[in-house]
């Protein structure tokens, strides 16, 4: 495996020997003391145009098996998210399908599936003209946002409601917000799981909550609307990569009125310090709904099973062995992650070939999935060495780094 200079230039060799898979297990029955949601990724035909900007085509039936694989594991599956590619490659018409074909598939094994409700059937042409505080353009926003929760419930998932670009383009205060957010929920026929998804992962979303950069303030008015909606509400899922405001979050969810509709889980989003979080300090911890599980299910299953077993220093410990990789699959620019867990996939023999829906395999560079090779190998998760190996090596021919 080649070494890089800083300029990219190849500046040495390593002859490494792939380690064996970790001692990973999968569940007898479902998991009771964390609830998990893998974000999955989907996989494209090989010989279709899935060049940026043009329409998605999915290979359903390599897509559907990898969920079947989370599912195997005892994961709960959460699709048409970021990890899927939405607004970076999978348009709306695919998206509906996606989420029909995976609700559909969920059901014939008794898995668990969520699925995000956006607004990215807006046209994006459309939304940048817009003036903020618009009011006819909240009341498109509105009336995505219900297009979409309908047809989530209408496959049998929860729904899982997305930030979305179009509201932090058009809506000026927490007010705003709050009005389109109590409209959608007004919808909901379940419990949903809100999503606050950070800059890191989307810099459309700036401001989001209508605080600017106050994320202090932004809290509050997330907070409130949990409190306004209570009982339509599971849980939260938060991306903003800080562990901190996390753990004083889940403290302030867990102080809400049960009364007033039931306990708010939080679901962990975040990939740089999900073990710590999972796990928990014996008193409080969070619930995951996480892309890094999407590739790390072999290790994510074996640890929720050692939590379940009541062993949480072990749950850690595997957990743990896998943070360095999550670091790097999520390193900045942290919206192009989705590539190096797709390259992961590929290396395990999930997919046919390393492709993904907008040409999204072009967003990590040579060197930055070559220390992916590295990472993955040295946590136990390259599933099959000799496979990973060869795949491997013909990247690296392919791509001019072979020795």
């Amino acid at each position: 495996m080649p070494r890089f200079a800083d300029d990219g230039r190849v500046a040495g060799t390593e002859v490494r020997e792939l380690l064996v898979p970790g001692p990973w297990t999968t569940p007898s029955a479902p998991f009771t003391s964390r609830v998990a949601f893998a974000a999955a990724h989907v996989v494209p035909h090989v010989g279709a145009e899935n060049v940026p900007g043009a329409p998605a085509v999915v290979d359903w039936d390599t897509t559907l098996a990898y969920r079947h694989r989370l599912w195997e594991h005892g994961l709960g599956v959460a699709d048409a998210m970021d990890t899927a590619q939405r607004g970076m490659g999978l348009d709306w018409a695919a998206t509906q399908e996606l989420v029909r074909r995976s609700a559909a598939e969920a059901r014939t094994v008794g898995g668990r599936v969520a699925c995000g409700a956006g607004t990215d059937q807006l046209d994006p042409a459309v939304v940048a003209g817009w003036e903020p505080g618009d009011t006819a353009a909240l009341a498109a926003v509105t009336d995505a946002y219900r297009e979409q929760v309908h047809v989530v419930q209408d496959a049998g998932a929860q729904v899982i409601v997305m930030a979305s670009r179009a509201l932090a383009r058009v809506a000026r205060s927490p007010e705003e917000y709050a009005r389109v957010y109590d409209a959608v929920l007004a919808e909901a026929d379940a419990p949903v799981i809100l999503h606050w998804l950070g800059t890191m992962f989307d810099p459309a979303l700036a401001g989001y909550w209508g605080t600017g950069e106050d994320v202090a303030a932004a809290t509050d008015v997330f907070v409130d609307l949990v409190r306004a909606h209570q009982g339509r509400v599971d849980g939260v899922k938060v991306s903003l990569l800080d562990a901190a405001h996390e753990k004083d979050l889940r403290t302030r969810l867990a102080a809400l009125d049960p009364a007033a509709g039931g306990p708010v889980r939080l679901y962990t989003g975040d990939d740089f310090n999900y073990p710590e979080l999972v796990v928990g300090d014996g008193r409080a911890h969070s619930d995951a709904l996480l892309g890094i599980f999407a590739a790390i299910y072999p290790a994510a299953s074996t640890a929720l099973g050692a939590l379940d077993a009541g062993h949480p220093d072990r749950a850690h410990a595997i957990l743990a062995s896998t943070e360095a990789l999550g670091r790097h699959v999520f390193a900045a620019p942290t919206y192009y992650y989705k590539t190096g867990i797709a390259f992961l996939s590929w290396l395990n023999g999930t997919q046919p070939a390393f492709q993904m829906v907008g040409g999204l395999q072009s967003g990590r560079s040579v060197a930055h999935l070559v220390a992916l090779v590295r990472l993955a190998d040295r946590a136990g998760l390259l599933l099959d060495p000799d496979l990973a190996a060869r795949r491997t090596r013909a990247f690296l021919e392919a791509n001019g780094a072979a020795a």
